[in-house]
C-alpha cells in the first residue's frame, strides 16, 4: 500500500496528469456481441481466478469499482431467492471479489440492476414491479454482502440520456435507490455514470437538478467510445460541467472514460482495447475538472501481460502498459 500510495503522490504532483483510480466491473458483460473477447472466459473462472483477477486491477492502482449488474436477463450474479442464478465457475462471485477486494483495498459500488430488459432503461425505472424487485434485491444484497469493508457503496446502473437536462423519472428512480441504501447502509457512497455529456445545458435549471440528486459522485461518459464525441471537444465539456458542480456544491465530478473502440458498428460488434494514444489524449482533457478518473473497462480491454487470469484480446496487454508509462496505470512489479 505504501508503494502505491507513493506512485499515486508522484502522479498527483504532476498538475498535468490524474492516474485512472477506477473501473467497471462485470462477471459478464451485458451485450453478447460486445463482450464477446471476454464473456467464454470470465464465465469459466473460479473463485481462485476471481481473486487473482482483483489482485491485479488492485495492483494496477485501482482503488474503486463499480459493479456493472448484479442481475441479467432475469438471472442473478449471486443466490437469490428472488431468481435463479447464472452457473458460472464458482457459486457465489460476488462473495469471493468483495472478500478479495477486502484483502486487496479495493472499494466497491454494487449495482442494484438489471431487473428486467436492460436495454428499456425508461421502462425499468418507471415500473412500480421492477422498482419493487429492485428494492427487494437492494436488501438481500445489503443482508448477504454489506458487512464487507470493501462495500463501499451502491451503483445506479439505469441509464437515460441527458439532453440539455435529467429527466424527472431519473432523478426519482436515483432518488428512490439512494432512499433505500441510506436507510439499509447508512454510511454507503452512491455512484452513476450518465451519458449525454455533450448535451449537458449550462444553465440554473441544471444546477437545480444537481442539488436536487440524491447522490454522492457523478461519473460522466466521455462517450468518445461510441463515437458521439470527439477527443478534442472533450476538455471543454467537462470544463462546463466543473463549473457547473461547483455551483451546486453537492455531488462530486468524476469521469467515464471510455477506453474501448468497436470492431465494426457501433453497438453491434465486439468491443476491443482503444489505441492507446487516444486514451491519453482523452485522459488529459478530463484531468483538469474531475476529481477521479474511472475507466470503462478494465475487464476485457486492459490486461498486465504476465496475468494468470488473461480476459480479452492480446492487444490489451499495449493498452495496459502505454498507460503504465504515462503513469496512469501502476505496475506494482515494478
Amino acid at each position: 500500500m505504501a508503494f502505491q500510495n507513493q506512485i499515486l503522490a508522484a502522479v498527483r504532483n504532476n498538475k498535468n496528469i490524474k492516474p485512472i483510480e477506477g473501473s467497471w466491473f462485470e462477471f459478464q458483460h451485458h451485450s453478447a456481441v460486445e463482450g464477446m473477447p471476454w464473456n467464454k472466459t470470465l464465465e469459466k473462472f473460479t473463485a481462485e481466478q476471481w481473486d487473482a483477477k482483483i489482485k491485479e486491477l488492485a495492483d494496477a492502482g485501482m482503488r474503486y469499482l463499480a459493479l456493472l449488474d448484479i442481475a441479467i436477463y432475469g438471472k442473478s450474479f449471486y443466490p437469490s431467492a428472488l431468481l435463479p442464478q447464472h452457473q458460472l465457475g464458482c457459486d457465489d462471485p460476488l462473495e469471493v471479489v468483495l472478500s478479495a477486494a477486502d484483502k486487496y483495498g479495493i472499494r466497491f459500488f454494487v449495482s442494484n440492476g438489471f431487473f428486467g430488459d436492460w436495454t428499456q432503461s425508461a421502462f425499468l425505472m418507471k415500473d412500480p414491479e421492477i422498482q419493487k424487485l429492485r428494492l427487494k434485491a437492494m436488501n438481500e444484497v445489503a443482508e448477504k454482502y454489506a458487512h464487507h469493508k470493501s462495500f463501499y457503496g451502491w451503483y445506479y446502473p439505469n441509464e437515460i440520456g441527458i439532453n440539455g437536462h435529467y429527466t424527472d423519472f431519473f432523478i426519482n428512480y436515483v432518488n428512490t435507490s439512494s432512499a433505500e441504501a441510506n436507510k439499509l447502509t447508512p454510511k454507503a457512497k452512491s455512484l452513476i455514470g450518465p451519458y449525454g455529456t455533450r448535451h449537458v445545458k449550462a444553465d440554473d435549471e441544471f444546477v437545480r437538478q444537481l442539488e436536487q440528486l440524491d447522490v454522492d459522485f457523478i461519473a460522466y461518459q466521455d462517450e468518445i467510445g461510441v463515437q458521439k464525441t470527439r477527443v478534442e471537444e472533450s476538455a471543454a465539456i467537462y470544463e462546463k460541467l466543473y463549473h457547473l458542480h461547483k455551483k451546486a456544491t453537492k455531488a462530486k465530478l468524476w469521469a467515464d472514460v471510455e477506453v474501448f473502440r468497436f470492431e465494426g458498428k457501433v453497438y453491434n460488434s465486439a468491443l476491443l482495447p482503444a489505441p492507446p494514444e487516444r486514451v491519453i489524449k482523452q485522459l488529459e482533457a478530463v484531468s483538469p475538472y474531475v476529481e477521479k478518473i474511472l475507466i470503462y473497462q478494465y475487464g476485457g480491454l486492459i490486461n498486465n501481460p504476465g496475468s494468470p487470469v488473461f480476459a480479452g484480446p492480446a492487444e490489451s496487454t499495449q493498452l495496459y502498459e502505454e498507460l503504465v508509462k504515462h503513469g496512469y496505470l501502476q505496475d506494482h512489479k515494478k
